[in-house]
């Protein structure tokens, strides 16, 4: 079982690009609470009894909670369930929440990784992405980290922007590979539908981003984070060696995991499940005494597609010989026949059994993911 993801609903402002669910009203921010400790309790059979190794608190915006109501959850979780004593214990946070009471008190009761929200340490960049810190505060929250005793940090950054020269994503990465942080979770700017950066660029007011400019990027921090020792295994993560997400690389391997609080999405191999993306109709259904979920059984072709999905962002990639095995022949000569493109390409390599994205193919993922999938 990969672990317990809970999903923290709030956020204080909206940033342009950001698609995931939250309100920016905490008005029932007590009953929430009660209602996630509540989930909690009714999903507790969901993970069998196989030691959790890891717990995340997503959102949203984790840190606006204070110490006193994380512990309270992550008391309930280790009552509830298996949790191993070496699990992963992860909040993310934005840097102005993050003062030195604080972050004492996370580690006090037992967080043991942060997962900082800075996205750009130049302050034009923040403010077009409505952020809301500033890059003085986004460099001393990983500072007081640090002091904190911290030792397991990682930073997201945003690159291509519009407009967003090599000089100034060159720079942001000086940053962060001179803070010390142990992990990098960097992401391409996207169009996402229903968010205030696509209202922007459908009335004029903003740009969409340019591919050119970000493939550029994306090359650029490829090559930087390989000569500062950290290892690229998934397509936006780099990680110093023994740093890799415990959390997301369980599930990029596909075990199971269970996810608790509005929009939050379960899987445990042959069924996923995703709770309902409202605040008020979570908390109405969890009082009712059952959990607002919708649940789809995984076809064959559905499990397959999840393992392509998952496995050929890594650098692990997917094994040939293990799709033969679990959905069979037909399955495997699909995907090598649409893949032999690609190969040619230089965009997918072979490995013994194993097919990886080349290096020519991972700004390209998506699409090539895609063509592998099986409709039917």
């Amino acid at each position: 079982m990969a672990g317990i993801y809970i999903h923290i609903p709030w956020c204080r402002q909206v940033c342009v690009y950001c698609d995931f669910h939250f309100s920016v009203s905490m008005r029932n921010r007590a009953e929430m609470l009660e209602c996630i400790a509540k989930e909690l309790e009714m999903q507790r059979d969901y993970p069998g009894r196989e030691p959790l190794k890891s717990v995340y608190f997503g959102g949203g915006t984790p840190s606006l909670l204070n110490a006193r109501e994380l512990s309270v959850i992550l008391s309930r979780i280790r009552l509830l369930f298996n949790i191993s004593g070496d699990a992963e214990i992860t909040l993310e946070a934005n840097p102005d929440d993050l003062s030195v009471t604080y972050l004492n008190d996370l580690k006090n009761i037992g967080i043991n990784r942060l997962s900082i929200g800075v996205q750009s340490f130049f302050d034009d960049d923040l403010r077009w992405m409505n952020r809301r810190h500033d890059s003085r505060q986004a460099i001393q929250s990983i500072v007081d980290s640090k002091k904190a005793g911290f030792n397991n940090l990682n930073i997201d950054l945003i690159y291509g922007l519009p407009d967003m020269k090599i000089e100034k994503w060159n720079k942001n990465l000086d940053l962060a590979f001179e803070s010390g942080v142990q992990h990098l979770s960097a992401y391409h700017l996207t169009l996402e539908k229903k968010t205030v950066y696509s209202y922007r660029v459908r009335k004029g007011i903003m740009r969409e981003p340019d591919e050119e400019p970000g493939m550029e990027h994306f090359e650029f921090l490829m090559e930087r984070a390989e000569k500062e020792g950290f290892i690229h295994y998934e397509i936006s993560n780099f990680a110093k060696p023994g740093f890799l997400s415990v959390h997301n690389t369980s599930c990029w391997m596909q075990r199971a995991y269970l996810g608790v609080g509005p929009s939050a999405n379960s899987f445990n191999g042959e069924s996923r499940q995703w709770n309902v993306s409202n605040n008020g109709k979570y908390i109405e259904k969890i009082k009712e005494g059952s959990i607002p979920c919708e649940y789809e059984k995984l076809e064959l072709k559905d499990r397959y597609n999840e393992y392509i999905l998952t496995s050929l962002r890594t650098m692990w990639g997917l094994d040939i010989e293990k799709i033969e095995r679990q959905f069979g022949s037909g399955f495997a000569v699909h995907c090598m026949n649409e893949a032999a493109g690609y190969i040619k390409e230089g965009k997918l390599e072979i490995d013994g059994n194993f097919l990886k994205l080349g290096r020519k193919g991972k700004f390209f993922a998506d699409g090539i993911i895609s063509q592998l999938f099986r409709d039917e």
